[in-house]
């Protein structure tokens, strides 16, 4: 694939929204993480990862629900859309990537 070929999704690029792919990507497919959770480990403000999880959500890459009443746990998981989004832009950033791993012109 040459680099010219190469669109990075714009909504899974932004850094934020990369970690948080990223740590979902690494869930077994189906699998949820409590929001809490999430948010310790990519050291987030909750308003700042709702802004987030908000934009992934409706691009259909992320869904999330809440069990319980009042103030129960929130989990969040990847959609298959968004797998395969991130996918995507993983192949797509290695193309980008390689020729300056193989040691070709960038």
């Amino acid at each position: 694939m040459d680099s010219a070929d190469v669109h990075l999704d714009p909504i899974i690029h932004a850094q934020a929204r990369l970690r948080v792919m990223t740590t979902l990507a690494t869930l077994p497919s189906g699998d949820r993480i409590a929001f809490g959770r999430l948010r310790e480990l990519l050291d987030m403000t909750p308003g700042n990862l709702i802004t987030h999880l908000r934009r992934l959500e409706e691009a259909g890459y992320t869904d999330s629900v809440k069990t319980g009443t009042g103030r129960g746990t929130t989990y969040v998981a990847l959609t298959e859309e968004g797998r395969a989004a991130f996918d995507t832009y993983t192949r797509q950033l290695r193309a980008l990537l390689d020729p300056v791993t193989d040691g070709g012109d960038p």
